[in-house]
């Protein structure tokens, strides 16, 4: 299954999170910020390389002023 952001107000208060996760964009970054490694993260909370590389694109294209569509 392809995974995506999504932002629903009913799943941690509307923040952008991974599809069919209660995992935040703002969680995974803090993960990385902290030094935490990829496996780390995959290991702990369940994700793939996909899913954390899919953050990044994410808040990438935010900072390019990018259109996204949810």
């Amino acid at each position: 299954m392809m995974k995506k952001i999504i932002i629903d107000s009913n799943i941690r208060h509307g923040k952008p999170t991974i599809e069919g996760t209660r995992i935040t964009v703002e969680d995974v970054l803090g993960m990385l910020e902290n030094g935490m490694s990829y496996e780390e993260i995959q290991q702990e909370y369940d994700l793939t390389k996909e899913d954390i590389l899919l953050v990044i694109r994410y808040v990438a294209s935010m900072i390019k002023g990018e259109e996204i569509i949810i």
